[in-house]
């Protein structure tokens, strides 16, 4: 009989996933569970096979992993979670399915304000939570930070998509780490009042309700912009992405908020050996340029060459609130999300 291989693929429905059983996989592989999409993973999971020899067996999933690793147990084949958000890293840790990692290539190639104070997880790359700001209707200056959204100048002239996104909780949650509640609430309350729309869409569609004349100003992640302007497949999304400026917002105060993609280890990992050489490899020079040519995100390490694109944005200051006290305020920003009452 061959040797049992999980299936490399994506189980869409209901956001649920799967391997076919839990006989062992072979010593020569490491087996990966990841929120990380499968076109974005691939190309780098063929590097570290091509370097190491090592096989990589992963499974995708949109949600789910802590529930389903607490639930598997000692069973679980994992040994290693690829996510794309904070929050899930900071899941992982509280339902304690993690375990720390001791590496000194990841101490000194991860700065310390994007990983877990105890190594239970390791950013991989950065993005920014950036202003998109109408080139025809917003003067240079107009805006520059988080909190002229909440301006009353900007009156029936804001989009976002639905506060209780992960990419708007963790923002929220950083502000109130920083400022307080008392300020996050303010600034959600002012934000409700100048929306030109209820709450809606993904971050792409804000950019589409600028060119279309919905509203003059939105949030969104930094790699999105990249995206537009490359969509071959649905060209009317450059025209998006030609329409807006994208501002870092705070250059003069704190820094513009960040969130990442990030890496942690399986607590019952079988192959612990190979998931530690894919986590370090994931750091490596070859795999952060992998990263960056990909996505048009930030690497986490210095010194890695950028997407042209993305380059062409320039230099931001980044805000340097460790993200693992960020991620602790998550439900509190949540619930303060539903008292103001802003999806509604």
């Amino acid at each position: 009989m061959k040797p049992w291989i999980i299936i490399a693929a994506c189980i869409i429905v209901g956001g649920a996933f799967a391997f076919i059983s839990h006989r062992p996989t072979p010593e020569n592989s490491v087996n990966v569970y990841s929120y990380r999409q499968p076109f974005l993973l691939k190309p780098l999971t063929d590097a570290f096979t091509a370097k190491t020899g090592i096989a990589v067996n992963t499974v995708y999933s949109k949600k789910g992993l802590a529930e389903k690793l607490k639930a598997e147990g000692a069973r679980s084949p994992a040994d290693v979670i690829l996510s794309s958000d904070v929050g899930a890293l900071h899941d992982l840790t509280v339902a304690d399915v993690v375990a720390p990692i001791e590496s000194a290539i990841l101490e000194d190639t991860i700065p310390s304000h994007l990983r877990h104070p105890e190594d239970k997880w390791f950013g991989l790359t950065v993005r920014g939570r950036a202003l998109f700001v109408s080139k025809e209707r917003v003067p240079p200056g107009a805006i520059t930070g988080y909190a002229d959204l909440a301006a009353p100048q900007w009156r029936g002239r804001v989009c976002m998509r639905s506060a209780k996104h992960v990419y708007n909780i963790s923002l929220i949650a950083a502000m109130i780490a920083r400022q307080g509640e008392q300020v996050a609430e303010n600034w959600l309350r002012g934000v409700k009042a100048n929306l030109a729309r209820k709450p809606q869409g993904n971050d792409r569609a804000q950019a589409k309700a600028i060119k279309e004349g919905v509203c003059d100003v939105a949030l969104a992640n930094t790699y999105y912009l990249g995206k537009m302007l490359t969509n071959q497949s649905e060209p009317e999304q450059q025209s998006w992405a030609d329409a807006i400026e994208m501002i870092f917002p705070d250059q003069d105060g704190p820094g513009t908020y960040i969130n990442i993609s990030g890496v942690a280890l399986a607590k019952n990992a079988k192959h612990v050996d190979n998931a530690i050489r894919f986590i370090e490899f994931m750091a490596s020079d070859e795999a952060q340029k992998i990263y960056a040519e990909q996505n048009f995100e930030y690497p986490v390490k210095e010194g890695i060459a950028l997407h042209p694109i993305v380059e062409n944005w320039g230099d931001f200051k980044s805000e340097e609130t460790p993200l693992s006290t960020v991620a602790i305020h998550r439900p509190q920003a949540s619930r303060l999300v539903d008292r103001v009452g802003f999806d509604h």
